[in-house]
């Protein structure tokens, strides 16, 4: 029969193989959250803060780190926004508002607006990086749009136009206002975010929506 110092012994060296295992299990999501932040702040040549043995026990290169960051921080939120699209019952305009306002709150205000402004500033660096979050958040996104609009001029609500074109314009203004508060805001007033989507908003809804009469 075992004794209560051994049953307390077994206990702790089970209790920390359960710690050591855990925690193995969350060392590669502590080394993305910090690997967002390193690769927006210093760009994607920056050194980790954390050995090579230590990147490449979990990650074979910082190409598979920054792909890791991806997964984990942003193609959750497209696959999110992909169900909404498809349940959603409600009119394709209050769709559209929810997936730009979407867009901002998750993506635009917080941290990962970084990724965007690193891409751009490092595409030509880092082909392979900058082709890999072209085809699985930038395909992706366009995909969504794509699919919301199509759905607006099938129901008569949205005016028939270039799809591929008016995904640019759409989108565009959105990365200036991300591109713009990460850099020349800080040599002018600053825009009021707010203030902004909505004027892009309600542009949007004049363009993209039939004229009385016409739907």
């Amino acid at each position: 029969m075992q004794s209560v110092q051994e049953t307390v012994t077994t206990a702790a060296v089970g209790s920390a193989a359960s710690f050591r295992r855990r925690r193995k299990d969350e060392r590669p999501s502590e080394l993305t959250a910090a690997a967002l932040d390193l690769f927006v702040e210093r760009g994607f040549a920056a050194r980790a803060g954390v050995s090579k043995g230590t990147l490449y026990l979990y990650f074979e290169s910082k190409e598979a780190l920054f792909k890791a960051v991806i997964e984990e921080a942003i193609v959750p939120l497209l696959a999110s926004a992909e169900d909404v699209i498809a349940n959603d019952q409600g009119t394709s305009i209050d769709l559209l508002r929810r997936l730009l306002l979407g867009w901002w709150e998750q993506i635009g205000a917080t941290r990962l607006a970084g990724v965007p402004k690193l891409i751009i500033a490092e595409a030509r660096n880092f082909p392979a990086v900058a082709q890999y979050y072209h085809d699985a958040v930038i395909v992706r996104g366009r995909a969504l749009l794509r699919t919301l609009l199509q759905r607006g001029i099938e129901r008569g609500e949205f005016r028939p136009l270039d799809l591929e074109t008016a995904i640019d314009v759409i989108y565009a203004p959105l990365m200036m206002l991300v591109v713009w508060r990460s850099s020349l805001c800080f040599c002018a007033k600053e825009t009021d975010p707010a203030t902004y989507l909505r004027t892009h908003f309600d542009l949007l809804v004049q363009g993209l929506c039939q004229p009385k009469g016409l739907a």
